[in-house]
């Protein structure tokens, strides 16, 4: 049988009891593969890569070497949860890298999308390879792939971290998460422990803040992006909205407009909203944001953040509009 290929009659993991006798299933697994090699994972912080850690942690512990390299492009707080939780609660073997000068100034002036990302990935499998041979006896590679990565792909997708290894870095892949949904993953990360706002994280483009900074990257104009990012997730949070939107942020393109603060003329950049509700990405609805939850925000930004003054709201549905800018 193609283990690629979800069986029939797997249940769907919808409790802590069906989460935990997966969690047994795998550590078994997980040990009989393993053995006493080292594995070694790219550990973004996103919801299936920090499942998978925290399952392989519990099966060969130190043997897992986790590697998160910080591109100076996640929002706010984000490098620094994955510290605290693993590094720390988690007592993972764990390997941080912040490289967000090293990003940043390759990405300075580089102002078309697809250079961006390509740039951000290249320089991720850059670092990636750099850490990997200072290791030794690296026989495996562990993944966050989920079900819907095989069906949409016939295969591990191109964006995943192993698609663009080198080829002298060829490992065998530990894939425990691979026949789960994503709903499935989260119901096994809150069993095993792991923070209920990292397990339920919404959607984050591997690029990061860095199809959100419209255009040419300048970190003023990023940490702009990333403090409006934060006010914006926070009052989201405190309204019960994060709870029923599927995925909202802010993005800051690259021009400003004339305000007035302080009884003078104030040029800043917009923060433009975007929050819309998807079943399967493919298409995606605009969720309806209370005007006064929109006016606190307004308020926040506007007077909390350095180069912003103005914020806007995007209402446009997939089609036409796609749910990223960039």
């Amino acid at each position: 049988m193609d283990s690629n290929v979800r069986p029939e009659s797997m249940q769907r993991i919808t409790n802590p009891q069906l989460a935990q006798a997966f969690i047994e299933e795998q550590v078994a697994a997980i040990r009989a593969q393993v053995g006493d090699g080292k594995v070694l994972l790219a550990l973004s912080g996103g919801v299936d890569s920090s499942v998978v850690a925290a399952l392989l942690i519990k099966a060969i512990g130190k043997q897992l070497v986790c590697v998160h390299v910080n591109h100076g492009l996640m929002r706010k707080g984000e490098s620094e949860d994955v510290i605290k939780v693993f590094g720390e609660a988690l007592d993972a073997n764990l390997i941080y890298i912040d490289a967000t000068d090293r990003y940043l100034d390759l990405l300075a002036g580089v102002a078309e999308p697809e250079r961006k990302r390509k740039i951000i990935g290249e320089e991720f499998i850059k670092i990636f390879d750099e850490e990997a041979r200072k290791l030794s006896g690296i026989s495996f590679l562990a993944q966050g792939t989920i079900y819907p990565d095989i069906i949409e792909s016939k295969g591990v997708k191109a964006h995943h971290n192993v698609g663009g290894l080198p080829e002298e870095m060829a490992m065998e892949l530990v894939e425990p998460v691979k026949l789960l949904y994503k709903d499935e993953v989260r119901v096994v990360g809150e069993a095993l422990g792991l923070p209920h706002h990292m397990v339920y994280r919404q959607p984050f483009p591997g690029p990061g803040l860095g199809v959100r900074c419209l255009g040419a990257i300048t970190r003023d104009r990023l940490n702009a992006l990333r403090e409006a990012d934060a006010i914006l997730r926070e009052e989201f949070a405190k309204s019960g909205l994060a709870e029923h939107v599927w995925q909202f942020f802010v993005a800051v393109p690259d021009f400003k407009s004339v305000g007035v603060r302080d009884g003078k003329r104030y040029e800043g950049w917009p923060a433009i909203i975007r929050a819309v509700n998807t079943v399967d990405a493919m298409t995606a609805t605009i969720e309806e944001i209370p005007y006064p939850i929109l006016h606190k925000i307004t308020n926040r930004i506007t007077s909390e953040v350095e180069g912003i003054n103005r914020v806007c709201l995007d209402l446009t549905p997939k089609p036409i509009g796609t749910i990223e800018w960039e």
